[in-house]
């Protein structure tokens, strides 16, 4: 609608009255910028032009624990990917060979994304993945998904921070 009676129309004016909830940031990244160059003294990553990467870190750098690290040290993954089905028990040793190249790859560039830890159930009818990044969360269930089929499925959960996934074939 367009004219004078335009501000008339309020079927299509947005309200203003709602309250939005702020974004949980993640506790883990940093808030400002730290000094560079910094290492991180757990895996010798390198905080240099505004990113951790991997690379030497010069003499005088400062010291400071990465996201990553933090995260494993603290035990609090980014994200969750549980593995099920009768085809992940038959083809285990396959299936987790494709999980670690798929991390070795994400973690040659992005150092921030890594595995924190690979838990089995007492049963063996399922393993959950623990990881330091949601993107290698995703990335891992999409190349599961590609390699063998099944279903994935990812949800991101603001409230805690944590992204739960599933794969089942």
């Amino acid at each position: 609608m367009t004219g004078p009676d335009e501000d008339k129309d309020f079927i299509h004016q947005p309200r203003r009255d709602r309250m939005y909830e702020e974004h949980q940031q993640d506790p883990y990244r940093s808030r400002g910028k730290l000094p560079e160059p910094t290492v991180c003294g757990d895996c010798a990553a390198v905080y240099l032009q505004g990113r951790w990467q991997w690379g030497d870190a010069p003499a005088a750098a400062h010291e400071h624990r990465c996201p990553a690290c933090s995260r494993i040290h603290d035990k609090v993954p980014a994200g969750l990917l549980t593995l099920r089905g009768a085809f992940m028990l038959a083809h285990r040793d396959e299936i987790m060979a494709l999980i670690h190249h798929t991390e070795a790859r994400e973690k040659s560039e992005h150092p921030l994304e890594r595995i924190m830890l690979v838990e089995e159930s007492a049963d063996g009818a399922s393993v959950v993945v623990s990881y330091t990044g949601v993107h290698l969360t995703k990335s891992t269930g999409t190349a599961l998904q590609r390699a063998y089929g099944g279903a994935f499925d990812f949800q991101y959960v603001d409230s805690d921070g944590v992204m739960s996934a599933s794969w089942e074939r």
